[in-house]
């Protein structure tokens, strides 16, 4: 990965990964997904998917990827 870049997102559940990214690329931020997946294990065991944004995009995709991690409240019944 280019010095430029900087990782702001880290899981082992490669759809989460794309759904991050997705949201990325929504905002107008380009982001690339890096598996780190050891090739030893092949899929026994799965690596961790990685993304970066360019520096310049750090702040706001990090902001963006924290309120998308926000738990969400709680359906109220009643309504």
């Amino acid at each position: 990965m280019e010095k430029d870049w900087i990782k702001v997102y880290e899981t082992n559940t490669p759809f989460q990964a794309e759904i991050i990214k997705g949201m990325l690329l929504d905002n107008g931020i380009e982001a690339v997904l890096v598996n780190k997946q050891d090739s030893n294990f092949n899929q026994m065991i799965p690596g961790m998917d990685e993304i970066y944004v360019h520096q310049t995009n750090a702040d706001l995709a990090n902001r963006l990827v924290k309120d998308n991690d926000a738990p969400q409240p709680a359906i109220d019944e009643e309504n």
